[in-house]
Parts: structure tokens; C-alpha cells; sequence
């Protein structure tokens, strides 16, 4: 890596840093709502640059290109569904939340069942964004960054050595913005980032397309592909051993990504900081456009790179789904714009892992230490428990990264995987707690046990014996893991089970009252008039797109 390359990157990531803190300055408000949702003054463009950066991170650029490198177009679904969840989330979930008036999803679920389902909620939310989500986007960014800039080679460090520098440094740097910033900072800086990454994304792709197809332009870059990997290129997959089998994007893919963009914590926090009902559905609705459109940044490039790397010779054979994005950016980018791209890169790490920063110290202080721990807190001790509930999480995020996924491959199925494990059961009372007014918080709680102990033996017990390929011990690999398809299958099954379960279960434990939401009167809920049919469009998109790719 030269100097140029080192200035360009450290240039960018300081502009951003720059940027974020003039805009900011003076409005970092040392209070609940203005630390935790930032002053509910959000804009829809300012929403929807946030909830794209939150889930634009290395876990896409870098996974889900591997993955489409080894399994192609097919796993196009977990963005192009998310454009339809998205849609649920603007039209039916938000204007419910924002009526709550809400900081968390614990809290609407404490409103509907009570203090205990509140709390074993925001516990589960905490421990599976410090031991699943942080360490994911943490290893696979510094997977990315590492083939990008080819630190080992520069640093000396070796593999190991180079991806714990990398974890450290992206963990020091993403908990300034969370710890000090709040949610302001990070969404502002979302937005910055969210376009340096359509930009640059777009760039990679282009070049890509160039380098794929020497001089015969878009159309020989996929004649090459269709002649030496057809399947690759439809968006079902009908193979029996494809994990995204077509079955599955009506059972478990369909729920994980259901649940993820209208339920989880991290993502939709910015949502219930909109300045109103409209403002939040215009930012859902066009967060929702650019996810249907995501797949030219982060499929794309994976399906082009198995021309682009015979086309120079580079050997295949070896090469892991997390390294494959890094070495087509070395590849195909200009040396002079490697830095800026990798700029862009650390910017969408530093987006999600500072969201998820931000979204755990909210959960914490609001739902553990002002209604646990100290319930008289002022609000300098609320906001200041959050930052700690930050540097906390943030270090044991860093710690784990490289002890969880080093020697893991697949990286991008695992993970969907081992979110299974609290997405199932979390979703199914939230649902069910929508349409239900009488079950009381008793049949929620024994619905999220039962849940999560069925998802744990699901993923990680219970499966056929195999052979490890470098030990050659024999290992039990549970249905998730050993039969992926039948593990998303297994995913709709357990969720179908939890909501027959908490029916009966609610016949005879019932509310005193039946439930009734009230107004927190926190913002305008007056929605806005074009969302309906920008909705509707939105879903007509998502199907046309299969159907052109389907066969």
C-alpha cells in the first residue's frame, strides 16, 4: 500500500469525522430523547441514509458478495425481500410505534405485556448484538479492509495479528461516535457515509463489468457467466442443495427478513426518532427503493469476480467467501481511488457498529438502569449509563470477533443462522401481540423460551455426523448448520408452533383488560398521502425483478 493510498483513506475517514461534528455541534442534547433519539427531529432523507448505512456494512459488501460468488444470484433475496419488509414496516408497524410514542421495541412490549417481557427482551437484544451482530461486522471489516489495503503484507502481522489490529482500531474509533456523539452523530454521519457507499459501490461494479468483460461490454460479462455458471444467474434456485432454495423464501428467509427491518432494535431505532408519521414513512419508503436496487453493490460484484479472477490469472481454488470482495477491490480499482474506496468501506462499518452501540446503551438505560437499577436517575446519569453500556459492549464485541469467526466458513449463512435463534421467537410476540389484545405477559415469556430453546437445538444439535475436513472428528452439525435449506424451513415451522403455543396459552392467561394503545401525542401521525401507492409500487417492483430473473 502506498502513501497516497494511506493519505487518501485517512482523508475521507476524517472528512466524514469533520463534517459530522460541525453539523452536530451544539445540538448534542445531554438528555433521554435527545441522546437516544435525537431530539425526534429526524428527516425521511436523513432516516432512510441511516437505515441503509446501519445495514450496509461489511456483512453485506464483503458476505453477501462471497456469498453470491459461491451460490450467484439467488441470494439476491436477502435485499430485494427486505424492500417488501420495509413497505410492512412504513405502512403497518411505524404508525404504531410512533403512537406509543417508544425508544425501544422492549417498551412497546412492555405497553402490551408488561415489565417482564420488557426485560428478558432487552437482555436478549444486548447479548445477541454484543456476541452475534458486533463481532460479525467487526471480523468481516477487518477481512475487508485487510485484501483491500493488503495490510498483512504491510503491517507484518500475519492473518490473526492484522484482523485483531483492524478490529481494535474500527472498535476505538466507531465508540467516539456512539459513546459521545449519540444518535445525531450517528445518523448524520450515516448519511455521508450511505453516499460514498452508493458511489463508491456503484464504482466497483462498473469496473468490475470492464474488467469481466474485456471489450464486449455488459452483455459479454454475463454471456461469459451463463456459458460457464448458469444457475448463477437466476434469482430462484431450484437445485435441491442450493440453501436458498425457492421454498425458502416463503418460510424462514421471508420471516428473518421480517423480522430484521420491522422489529429489531439497531435498524428501526432511527424510524421512532422521526419528526413525524410522514417524514418516517417517506425515509422507510425510500430506504425501501435503494434495498431493491442493492444488489448492483453487493451481488453483483461477486457474480462478475469468478470472470474477473480467471480473466487475471488469480487462483480460485483456495480462496474463502470473506476474502473475495477485498481481492476484487485490488483488483479491479484504480490504485489512486483504493484509498477512497476503503474510506467508504470504513464508513459503513463504523455506521453499523456505532448504531449498534447506540441502540444497545438505549436498551440498557431504558429498560435496565432507569427502570431496574436506579429509577431516580437524572438524565446527565441516564445518558452517562448508556455511554458506559457502550464501551462495555464495545469491548467485549472486539474480543470475541476473531474468537468466533476466525476458522468459519460460510460466513454469511452461519450468520443468518445464529440470528435465527432470537429473530423467531421475538417476532412471533410481537406479532402475535398486534392482533391479540387478551394474552397476558406470561404467555409471552414462556413463548420466547420455548422459542429460544427450540431455535439452539435446531441450530446447533441434532443434525447428521460429518467428518471435519482438517481433523477428520467426527462433529454433529445440527439442521441449521449441516442442512441450511431444511434449517429455514425448520425456522417457519418453529415460528408457525410459537403462535399456536401462545393462542392456547392466552385461552386461559389472560389481561385483566383487554389491550388498548394509547397516544403518547410525542408527534404528528397524520401519514403521508402518497404511501400507500408508493408501497404497492414498491412490491409490484420486487416481483417483476424475480420474474425477469426466474428463469
Amino acid at each position: 500500500m502506498d502513501a497516497p493510498t494511506v493519505i487518501s483513506f485517512l482523508f475521507f475517514t476524517g472528512l466524514v469525522a469533520f463534517l459530522t461534528w460541525r453539523l452536530t455541534r451544539g445540538r448534542l442534547d445531554n438528555t433521554e430523547e435527545g441522546y437516544f433519539l435525537a431530539g425526534r427531529s429526524l428527516s425521511g432523507v436523513v432516516i432512510a441514509g441511516s437505515l441503509l448505512l446501519t445495514n450496509l456494512s461489511t456483512e453485506q459488501l464483503v458476505g453477501l458478495n462471497g456469498d453470491a460468488y459461491a451460490n450467484g444470484l439467488a441470494v439476491m433475496a436477502w435485499e430485494v425481500i427486505a424492500g417488501g419488509s420495509l413497505v410492512v414496516l412504513a405502512l403497518f408497524f411505524l404508525p404504531r410505534y410512533l403512537k406509543s410514542g417508544i425508544a425501544t421495541v422492549p417498551q412497546f412490549l412492555e405497553e402490551r405485556y408488561g415489565p417482564a417481557t420488557r426485560a428478558l427482551t432487552t437482555f436478549i437484544f444486548i447479548v445477541a448484538y454484543m456476541l452475534i451482530l458486533l463481532p460479525f461486522v467487526l471480523f468481516l471489516g477487518a477481512k475487508g479492509l485487510g485484501g483491500m489495503l493488503n495490510l498483512e503484507e504491510m503491517l507484518g502481522l500475519g492473518e490473526v495479528g492484522t484482523i485483531w489490529a483492524v478490529v481494535i482500531f474500527i472498535g476505538v474509533v466507531g465508540s467516539a461516535y456512539a459513546i459521545f456523539g449519540g444518535l445525531r452523530a450517528v445518523a448524520v454521519s450515516d448519511t455521508f457515509n450511505g453516499l460514498g457507499l452508493l458511489v463508491g459501490g456503484l464504482m466497483i461494479t462498473f469496473f468490475a463489468f470492464q474488467m469481466a468483460s474485456g471489450d464486449g461490454g455488459v452483455s459479454e460479462a454475463f454471456a461469459k457467466l451463463k456459458e460457464e455458471k448458469p444457475a448463477h444467474l437466476r434469482s430462484v434456485a431450484t437445485d435441491g442443495g442450493h440453501y436458498l432454495h425457492w421454498t425458502t423464501l416463503f418460510t424462514g428467509v421471508l420471516l428473518l427478513n421480517f423480522f430484521y427491518w420491522t422489529t429489531n432494535q439497531q435498524i428501526i431505532q432511527r424510524t421512532f426518532a422521526a419528526k413525524s408519521l410522514a417524514e418516517g414513512q417517506k425515509g422507510v419508503l425510500l430506504a425501501s427503493f435503494f434495498k431493491i436496487l442493492a444488489p448492483l453493490i453487493l451481488v453483483v460484484p461477486g457474480l462478475l469476480a469468478w470472470q474477473v479472477f480467471a480473466n487475471k490469472g488469480i487462483d480460485q481454488a483456495s480462496m474463502e467467501q470473506g476474502e473475495v470482495y477485498g481481492q476484487l477491490v485490488r483488483t479491479v480499482l484504480p490504485t489512486w481511488l483504493t484509498g477512497f474506496f476503503a474510506a467508504v468501506v470504513m464508513g459503513s462499518i463504523l455506521s453499523t457498529f456505532n448504531s449498534v452501540l447506540n441502540s444497545s446503551a438505549t436498551l440498557f438505560s431504558l429498560g435496565v438502569y432507569k427502570k431496574i437499577i436506579r429509577p431516580t436517575a437524572s438524565q446527565h446519569q441516564l445518558v452517562m449509563s448508556g455511554r458506559i453500556c457502550s464501551a462495555v459492549v464495545a469491548v467485549l464485541a472486539v474480543i470475541a470477533a476473531p474468537l468466533i469467526f476466525l476458522n468459519v466458513d460460510g460466513l454469511f449463512e452461519k450468520f443468518q443462522s445464529l440470528n435465527g435463534i432470537y429473530f423467531i421467537p421475538l417476532l412471533a410476540i410481537v406479532l402475535f401481540g398486534f392482533f391479540n389484545r387478551t394474552a397476558n405477559g406470561t404467555t409471552a415469556v414462556i413463548t420466547i423460551v420455548a422459542g429460544l430453546a427450540a431455535m439452539v437445538i435446531g441450530t446447533f444439535f441434532g443434525g447428521a455426523e460429518a467428518l471435519d475436513p482438517e481433523t477428520n472428528e467426527v462433529i454433529s452439525k445440527g439442521w441449521m448448520i449441516d442442512a441450511f435449506r431444511s434449517g429455514f424451513h425448520y425456522m417457519g415451522a418453529v415460528f408457525a408452533v410459537l403462535l399456536l403455543l401462545q393462542f392456547i396459552l392466552g385461552g386461559f392467561m389472560k389481561r385483566p383488560t383487554p389491550y388498548v394503545q394509547q397516544d403518547a401525542k410525542v408527534v404528528d401521525l397524520t401519514p403521508w398521502k402518497h404511501a400507500k401507492a408508493v408501497g404497492i409500487s414498491l412490491i409490484a417492483i420486487v416481483f417483476v425483478i424475480y420474474l425477469i430473473f426466474a428463469f
